[in-house]
């Protein structure tokens, strides 16, 4: 969101330095993504406005109200001037519940023409280009208030009545090009999408693009204003599928309260009135078929200083809420406090202290470790599951980690993914699938088999039960803990687990860096014990050597015997090269020489 220095003072007269700002929203509103200094010596912030505060600061008025409120500086919001209307024959039926809010207006005998100075530097300053005085009003407002406004030509419409309304199947409509490059776009609608129509055919897709045959150009003598609001999930659906996004959709999908409409309706007709003084004005037709109430929250003193963590005297929290310009009614133990229209984001009383907690500053908070008791807790559970895994690990099984989340079950839940709506009842369906991936993988791993094991839970109907199931390619067994562990002997018990042993050792990762291999064939007499090979790659090789050597290939000539072993050189902390290698080889090589065997 781009926000204007100079736009700012439009609200703040006494508004501090734009670098005194930037220091202010960053720590007390959201990040600054770039200033830029503009030759006409305004200041331009780029804000990253994240979706909970999406409601009000999009917006020139409440990124304003909000910086009043943290210095305690005067809003001067103003009095839009209420103009009256002569009696109106538009008429709006609202047809759809995706439309919460509808105010519409006839203002007859506008002229078309330029903006005034004041009204196209502000526009140009966020990148906005001057068109003609009726769309820069619209796109002013948009910007100022962060309501989306539209404005039709009256005399384009069949009669004076708007429907709003779901698409017919397969109706067509011809948007508004988005620049003078573009040509304007015949889109197909379907009926989940909503849209403004008269009785003849649809005129724009609501709160997203307006038609090309209803538009605003310089013959346009008498226009429809339109103040709306609509239901966010309608208008985000909507623009993804049409691959729209417009400013007006980045308002409508995060959500605008439909109480601001009214003010805003006045707004624009005040600034049309300024610009067309010769203007004839209809009376405003306001349709509100799902009123949001006013929103009230009872906040405790008490909870504040038990959220925060510090005392907070009550008028230190009155001086927060006058500064932002809340009403509220105090008794003994708190506030009854008004919530603004524009907070949707505050819903409870623990939202307006983390707000007061914000606006006093967290840097004020003095860090205090909390007081904790701690009790003796069994660790029966604990010392089990590592029996049951050093027991496998001693039996050459391997650990494996898999989800929870599977395609069938006891127990659904609401999931992203459709096909992975149960919580697993069992390890077997898991570990099975670890198998049949690691299987097809054996030759890159250098392994002759798969034996792995998971040790988890399992949720049925009417509890939560941690196995153990281990297997191969062939069988996969699976038990509950107590029963494997109760399994396990005695003398073999003391051999996987040392109960008076401190450290638990029995983990190793692997290392997530490529392996390098290298193939040895050695002839050697037939009286050779092939572990005195073994024990020279072992000794050589050190802690690259990542697996035991393996032997490949053997055959016997004559008196002697030629062995092939390969070594499996692997480093946990990074990539390792062949020069990083050759040294090992080499070193090899000379040992075997040294003891008169024949490298083939």
């Amino acid at each position: 969101m781009l926000i204007s220095y100079n736009w700012l003072k439009k609200y703040i007269k006494n508004i501090p330095s734009a670098e005194e700002l930037e220091n202010l929203i960053t720590f007390k509103v959201c990040e600054i993504e770039n200033v830029e200094k503009l030759p006409s010596g305004d200041v331009l912030f780029d804000l990253n406005v994240l979706p909970d505060r999406a409601h009000d600061l999009l917006s020139h008025r409440g990124v304003a109200k909000e910086i009043a409120g943290l210095l305690g500086l005067l809003f001067e919001d103003g009095k839009e001037e209420e103009i009256k209307g002569e009696p109106t024959k538009l008429e709006i039926e609202i047809k759809s519940p995706l439309c919460r809010r509808y105010v519409g207006r006839i203002i007859r005998n506008v002229e078309i023409g330029t903006s005034p100075d004041w009204l196209i530097k502000l526009l140009e300053s966020i990148g906005q280009r001057s068109i003609n005085n009726i769309v820069d009003i619209t796109n002013f407002i948009l910007f100022d208030s962060g309501q989306p406004v539209h404005a039709f030509d009256l005399n384009k419409l069949v009669s004076s009545k708007i429907i709003v309304r779901q698409a017919n199947t397969e109706e067509k409509i011809n948007l508004l090009s988005f620049d003078d490059k573009e040509e304007n776009r015949l889109t197909l609608l379907s009926q989940e999408d909503l849209v403004i129509s008269d009785e003849a055919k649809a005129l724009a897709i609501a709160g997203i693009k307006g038609g090309e045959g209803s538009g605003v150009n310089p013959k346009t003598i008498d226009i429809l204003i339109e103040v709306a609001n609509f239901d966010p999930v309608g208008i985000r659906r909507t623009a993804r599928k049409l691959g729209i996004m417009t400013d007006a959709v980045k308002r409508y999908e995060n959500e605008i309260s439909p109480n601001i409409c009214l003010r805003v309706m006045n707004q624009i007709s005040s600034l049309i009135k300024e610009t067309c003084p010769q203007a004839s004005f209809e009376e405003i037709v306001d349709k509100y078929q799902q009123k949001k109430e006013d929103k009230k929250v009872y906040l405790e003193r008490d909870y504040v200083s038990q959220l925060l963590g510090i005392n907070i005297t009550k008028e230190e929290i009155e001086k927060i809420l006058n500064n932002y310009s809340y009403d509220y009614n105090p008794n003994q133990d708190g506030w009854e406090i008004m919530i603004p229209d524009e907070r949707l984001d505050i819903d409870g009383p623990h939202d307006l202290v983390e707000e007061i907690g914000r606006v006093y500053g967290y840097d004020k908070i003095e860090p205090v470790l909390p007081k904790i008791e701690q009790e003796e807790k069994d660790d029966t559970i604990w010392q089990n599951i590592n029996i049951a895994k050093n027991k496998l690990i001693k039996d050459g099984y391997k650990e494996v980690l898999t989800s929870v989340f599977r395609d069938k079950g006891k127990i659904s839940i609401l999931a992203a993914a459709s096909d992975k709506s149960f919580l697993r009842d069992n390890l077997t369906d898991g570990l099975r699938e670890s198998i049949d991936l690691n299987i097809k993988n054996l030759p890159l791993l250098n392994l002759d088999e798969v034996k792995i094991f998971e040790v988890g839970t399992v949720f049925l109907k009417d509890k939560e039960e941690i196995r153990v199931a281990y297997g191969d390619k062939k069988n996969i067994t699976e038990k509950p803990l107590l029963e494997f562990v109760k399994g396990i002997e005695s003398e073999e018990y003391d051999l996987v687990f040392n109960k008076d042993s401190q450290e638990n050792n029995y983990f190793e990762a692997w290392s997530v860096y490529p392996f390098i291999t290298r193939d040895i064939a050695v002839w050697v007499s037939k009286e050779t014990d092939p572990n005195i090979l073994v024990n020279i790659y072992k000794d050589f090789g050190g802690q690259l050597l990542a697996r035991e050597p393996k032997l490949i290939d053997k055959f016997a000539k004559e008196d002697r015997v030629s062995y092939n072993y390969r070594l499996v050189f692997q480093s946990k902390e990074k990539t390792l090269t062949d020069a990083e290698i050759a040294p090992i080889t080499e070193a090899i090589y000379t040992k075997l020489n040294q003891m008169g065997f024949e490298i083939r």
